[in-house]
């Protein structure tokens, strides 16, 4: 297939934690991660600059009993420890692969990995390196929506792509509702009035207020993160 020139310069990915679990119960499922590398690389041979924000539900979530009760923040920082975690293992996978990787965390534990610094975040992406954040904003009470919302900001991304099992955003639940149609295209504005639930709605609004367009497409679909960056009709974009 012959693609069209890339259209986006540099992009902020969001991985939930979940996406590495592949069919297991909880953890990282090897082949999983090792696949997503593979369309990551693809990407990056293209010259695009790649920015990750991952989640930590595959670890964090597993758990989840022994966290009821607790509080709220302490349960938070466990969460963002647990992205740590997932970066390092992506970190691990990219260089394997023969990418290089630079994993910034937003809390400091400099034994393990370095702390997030803007302007070392920015050279990084310049070097042509993918840069994985890790613990979220860094503070309790935000989701890894609302970090990819934010480190998309600060890096200057074209545009934040939600990584999901669904190839985009729907009118309905395709799986409950067989009529229901995928959009190409939706403004903040629509998605908010039909509540469609794309991002927790400090993201969203983040996303909007910066005029930051948002494109929702399936992690699991091959080749859909390069037909997404080459402007191909790959799942929802949703814009200003």
């Amino acid at each position: 297939m012959t693609y069209p020139s890339k259209i986006y310069k540099r992009i902020l990915l969001k991985l939930s934690g979940e996406s590495l679990m592949g069919d297991d119960a909880f953890g990282i499922n090897r082949a999983t991660i090792v696949r997503m590398v593979n369309e990551i690389a693809e990407v990056a041979q293209l010259g695009v600059q790649i920015a990750v924000v991952i989640g930590g539900g595959n670890i964090f979530r597993g758990m989840a009993g022994g966290s009821s009760g607790m509080d709220r923040a302490t349960a938070d920082y466990m969460g963002m420890l647990a992205t740590v975690m997932n970066a390092l293992a992506l970190g691990d996978a990219m260089n394997k692969a023969g990418l290089t990787a630079r994993v910034m965390s937003a809390i400091a534990i400099d034994q393990v990995v370095e702390s997030y610094v803007r302007p070392k975040a920015l050279q990084y992406l310049e070097e042509g390196k993918v840069v994985v954040f890790a613990a979220g904003t860094g503070n309790p009470f935000f989701t890894t929506d609302t970090a990819a919302a934010l480190r998309g900001a600060e890096i200057g991304a074209d545009m934040v792509l939600k990584a999901t099992k669904v190839d985009g955003v729907y009118s309905a639940d395709p799986k409950k509702d067989p009529t229901a149609t995928r959009y190409s295209s939706i403004s903040f504005d629509d998605a908010m009035a039909q509540n469609l639930g794309i991002m927790d709605a400090t993201a969203f609004a983040l996303c909007r207020d910066q005029k930051l367009p948002i494109k929702v497409f399936s992690i699991v679909k091959h080749g859909a993160l390069k037909r997404v960056v080459m402007g191909e009709d790959e799942g929802t974009l949703v814009h200003v």
